[in-house]
């Protein structure tokens, strides 16, 4: 099988470059012996990019469409070149290469959710049926997953939109359960389904010790977070403005900050918001696809902030099986993700 695993073949002009940074990608049929041919039926595009969409055309939802057409027509993938970002897609197993990993447990037919961004998977679409709400967009097309490309079966206990949602972050509460313990300082930037999500394993990794602050632009996203009981404070504040958030976690803190902060806003310059907020010796996760990992380095430096940073990996071993079980075992949470994306 080779390099192939990687997707690699698939690289139009750029020898060497691998699917994610490449500039196009080969769509095209008959798949490979190591591939896997998706029917795909519905995108779920990145905060990130679907807000810069968004607010590009104003938000009519035609031109909506056109730019993802053309953006999927033109680099053979859903690679945003505003964000850098793409999303994550659903749809249904139509081929399975001789060579796939997958044969082992998939079948044609099983309905599925890619774990790997859109950024490096290739993809070709017929038509763009409609927008939806919580970033996704309804579509048929076809995708191609390669044998290093990780995905999930769709539970059958719950609105396929709702667990798109949710697998679409589902690196993110996973690396919370990593790094949280009781006693913790707990602050989780962006009220959105990543956020929401850190927030509801944070308060189990916590064990009702310690403090877990929530902070968004939005009261009304906030409210919703604190009637569910999945924060015990919240600061209503734009992230961009890194100093009204520090005021804000030094008092809810008592000047101590906080221990872990994680980013999960969907707007960019928020890095120093968050780095603001962790004392020294603590740490910073970014979930956000709007953060300038640059702006973020040289921002700890400017500012003498001895904090560890971490990009938030995608891919924590367990990640899937983790969120679903997040919507299961909390109905508050679960009913919140049905609202907003079923």
């Amino acid at each position: 099988m080779g390099y192939e695993i990687y997707g690699v073949h698939r690289v139009r002009g750029e020898p060497g470059v691998f699917p994610q940074r490449a500039q196009r990608l080969d769509p095209s049929l008959p798949i490979t012996e190591s591939e896997l041919l998706i029917e795909v039926d519905r995108l779920n595009i990145d905060a990130a990019s679907f807000r810069q969409i968004a607010e590009q055309v104003g938000g009519d939802r035609e031109r909506m469409k056109e730019t993802i057409r053309t953006i999927v027509r033109d680099r053979g993938k859903m690679h945003n070149p505003v964000t850098g970002s793409g999303g994550m897609l659903l749809g249904r197993v139509a081929q399975i290469g001789s060579d796939h990993p997958a044969r082992q447990e998939l079948s044609v037919g099983d309905r599925i959710a890619s774990l790997v961004s859109l950024t490096l998977t290739p993809l070709a679409l017929d038509q763009i049926v409609a927008i939806h709400s919580g970033d996704q967009v309804e579509v048929r097309g076809k995708a191609i997953l390669f044998a290093s490309a990780l995905y999930a079966k769709m539970p059958t206990d719950l609105p396929a939109a709702v667990a798109l949602a949710a697998l679409d972050v589902c690196g993110a509460p996973a690396l919370v359960a990593r790094h949280v313990r009781p006693g913790m300082t707990v602050l989780v930037l962006g009220a959105g389904k990543s956020g929401m999500l850190c927030l509801a394993q944070a308060r189990r990794s916590m064990a009702g010790q310690g403090l877990l602050i929530a902070a968004d632009v939005s009261s009304a996203a906030l409210d919703e977070l604190s009637g569910i009981g999945l924060c015990d404070a919240v600061i209503v504040a734009d992230a961009t403005d890194g100093l009204s958030v520090l005021e804000q976690v030094t008092r809810l803190s008592r000047g101590t900050l906080c221990d872990l902060a994680i980013n999960c806003a969907s707007v960019p310059s928020t890095e120093m918001a968050t780095i603001l907020s962790v004392r020294s010796g603590g740490r910073a996760i970014f979930f956000s696809m709007a953060t300038s990992f640059t702006a973020a380095a040289l921002g700890a430096e400017g500012l003498g902030k001895d904090v560890e940073m971490l990009i938030g990996n995608g891919f924590v071993p367990g990640h899937a099986e983790l969120t679903i079980g997040l919507l299961r075992k909390d109905p508050g949470l679960r009913k919140l993700f049905e609202r907003r994306y079923g």
